[in-house]
Parts: structure tokens; C-alpha cells; sequence
């Protein structure tokens, strides 16, 4: 599989960065400017860290990149963690990132999408906007980690949702709630 990987400045980076540590496919990162800023404040890393993760890095500037055409295919768009501010503007149409332009290349081309938001509350244009691209076919998931498996730790908790985003996009991993009782 060929995933394609966007982090904007939202808070919560550190789903995006365990996003590209525990997916075993392909990935190719877009990461946005306020992106990149956030990243050094919540988890103190730098793009440069993120290399061993990913086959290549795009800034969100270069509209020139090869995933702003539909020729060039993937398999899923993950966008981890979505600001309010991208999901209005993929719901609206705008393209003016490569973030924006790979949504739009995955709606029209109906390759699989994730929007993991992490805001809240969320007003009403917010729930406006998921519902459009929910319609699309784009699975909207806010940023809300599981507990049935009592996590013990932080990591914990962001493996957990990092897991559930891989499982939607095809993705076997293993240790669903209580999938012991089906062997």
C-alpha cells in the first residue's frame, strides 16, 4: 500500500507522528508549515526526525508535487491531526496546499480518506463540513482514543487510536477488544 500522510498545525501531532512509526506501509508525508511549529512544541521533534519514517516529505507549498495529480495513485489519505480550518477548506473545495489538493485528488479518484480531527468543541460548521465529506465517502474520525483496554500510559492511549485509523484503511494489526474469543 502507498499512503499518503498530512499534518497540519492542529494540536495533537503526536497521533500523526506514531501514525508514520507503526504504519508498515509505503508513506509519503505532506507536512504544513504551522504543522512543523507544532510539532516542535507538543513533541519536540523536528522534520528532519521524521525521515526514517516516511519514503519522502513535501512541504505543503509544493502544488508541483506528484500526489496533486490523480496519475499518480495511492492507496489512502490520512490526514492526522486535521485542523477545523483544512477540513472547511477540503469541504469547500479550496486547494490552495498540497494537503487540500491530495484531498481533492482523493475525492474525485474515491481513493479511501481519514480525517482525524482534533478539536473540540466543534461548532456547528464543523459538524457541517464532516457531514459533507462523510457523504463523500471520507471516514471523519475525532481524535478519541480508545479505553476498553484500560491503557496505562499516554503512548498507550495514541497507539490504541493510531491503530483504529490503521485498521479503516486496511491495515491488518492485531489485538482488536477482546479478539482472543475468536481463535
Amino acid at each position: 500500500m502507498r499512503i499518503v500522510v498530512g499534518m497540519t498545525g492542529s494540536s495533537g501531532t503526536i497521533f500523526g507522528v506514531e501514525f508514520l512509526k507503526h504504519c508498515p506501509n509505503d508513506k509519503y508525508l505532506i507536512l504544513s508549515e504551522w504543522g512543523e511549529k507544532v510539532l516542535q512544541i507538543e513533541v519536540g521533534m523536528t522534520k528532519k526526525e521524521l525521515e526514517p519514517y516516511v519514503k519522502k516529505i513535501f512541504p505543503d507549498t509544493d502544488l508541483a508535487s506528484p500526489f496533486s495529480s490523480g496519475s499518480n495513485p495511492f492507496d489512502a489519505f490520512v490526514i492526522i491531526p486535521c485542523s477545523i480550518s483544512t477540513l472547511a477548506k477540503i469541504a469547500a473545495g479550496i486547494s490552495d496546499t498540497l494537503i487540500t489538493r491530495v484531498a481533492q485528488v482523493a475525492l474525485k479518484e474515491r481513493r479511501r480518506m481519514v480525517v482525524a480531527l482534533r478539536e473540540t468543541p466543534l461548532p456547528t460548521s464543523a459538524l457541517e463540513n464532516s457531514l459533507k465529506l462523510s457523504r463523500e465517502g471520507v471516514v471523519v474520525m475525532p481524535i478519541s482514543p480508545p479505553w476498553y483496554k484500560n491503557p496505562e500510559s499516554m503512548e498507550e492511549s495514541v497507539v490504541g487510536f493510531v491503530n483504529k485509523v490503521l485498521r479503516v484503511i486496511g491495515v491488518s494489526v492485531p489485538g482488536g477488544w477482546r479478539e482472543e474469543e475468536l481463535l
